[in-house]
């Protein structure tokens, strides 16, 4: 069998085609993944003239035989988040480190995750897929992180699967908050009949997106609770960053206090749109919040809001010396 030459490419697309799943790459060279998301880093990357000539475009399987004959970085960390709630700055901080590769939200993993595939062939798929992303492309990279998807917490046990001992992270807000952004621009997941069946179906009527919101964040948050105390992810809460990124959050993806200096260096601009300057908005947010989109989400999603805010003070409080009332100031 002919080796494989796909240094420089990373998969920016698999679907099927007639039964058959196909992968297409694109060439970065030695870019780095700077883009607050991958399908930014894929349109710039698109526009290189030699992207405009030529395509590559291989069997599903080519990713399980690139990762054997050249095995990338494997996963050190996951994101995982209830979406707008910081996960994006969390990542982009990352980003700037040159020892780290990050992934932010790749859709070629979310078409893999919910995906139809055999349950062997799709686990040797991320694997691969992964391993394609984790591959050293100049510098001296040595850390993979991934930031999913916010609905791809009901996949998160087969990723869990495919990584049991990568260490994982969910990222949430003030469900209020995080509300009133998908009333002014809804993510897909707050779409109804967006992404199909999952773990944020619930069966019950569209009864207006006030209560459709709310009903998907409840769930959300609870998903990410449970998967939180049944396989030891860290939470973390809008409201400590980006401060724990030189504390608690250094610690958990192994930053040397050089780095926990360089993070900062991007905290000032918007993570999602880096030519503007940052503006706490929680205030506006709140304000904005309807009463019936209050009662809603007061009644789909506040519990499971404050039991991940009572994990995560127990989580502190469990780490060192504290009192509940200290922790809730972090």
């Amino acid at each position: 069998m002919e080796r494989l030459n796909l240094h420089g490419w990373l998969p920016i697309r698999v679907w099927p085609v007639a039964g058959q799943w196909q992968v297409d790459w694109c060439w970065f060279g030695d870019l780095p993944l700077h883009q607050p998301f991958f399908r930014d880093a894929v349109e710039d990357a698109l526009r290189l003239p030699f992207n405009q000539a030529f395509r590559r475009q291989t069997p599903l399987s080519a990713l399980a035989e690139w990762q054997a004959q050249s095995p990338g970085l494997a996963p050190s960390a996951f994101i995982l988040h209830a979406s707008r709630c910081g996960s994006t700055l969390i990542s982009q901080m990352l980003a700037g480190l040159d020892d780290h590769i990050v992934v932010s939200e790749p859709p070629p993993l979310d078409a893999l995750l919910r995906s139809d595939l055999p349950a062997a062939e799709r686990l040797s798929a991320i694997s691969g897929l992964l391993s394609a992303y984790g591959q050293r492309r100049g510098g001296n990279q040595q850390r993979l992180v991934i930031k999913l998807d916010a609905w791809n917490i009901g996949e998160w046990p087969l990723l869990r699967e495919c990584f049991p001992d990568t260490p994982w992270l969910f990222v949430y807000r003030d469900p209020l908050e995080i509300a009133v952004s998908h009333l002014r621009r809804p993510g897909m997941h707050m779409v109804p009949g967006m992404l199909g069946d999952g773990v944020l179906e619930d069966g019950l009527p569209f009864e207006g997106r006030e209560d459709f919101i709310a009903r998907r964040l409840g769930r959300l948050l609870e998903a990410g609770l449970a998967h939180c105390r049944d396989s030891g992810g860290m939470v973390v809460n809008y409201s400590e960053l980006p401060e724990a990124m030189g504390g608690r959050l250094a610690e958990f993806f192994g930053l040397s206090a050089e780095q926990r200096q360089q993070v900062f260096a991007t905290t000032g601009r918007h993570a999602k749109q880096p030519s503007q300057v940052f503006v706490a908005d929680g205030e506006d947010k709140r304000r904005e919040a309807s009463a019936l989109l209050q009662t809603r989400v007061q009644n789909c999603a506040q519990a499971p809001y404050e039991a991940l805010e009572i994990f995560r003070i127990d989580t502190i409080c469990g780490e060192g010396a504290c009192s509940r009332s200290a922790a809730k100031q972090s």
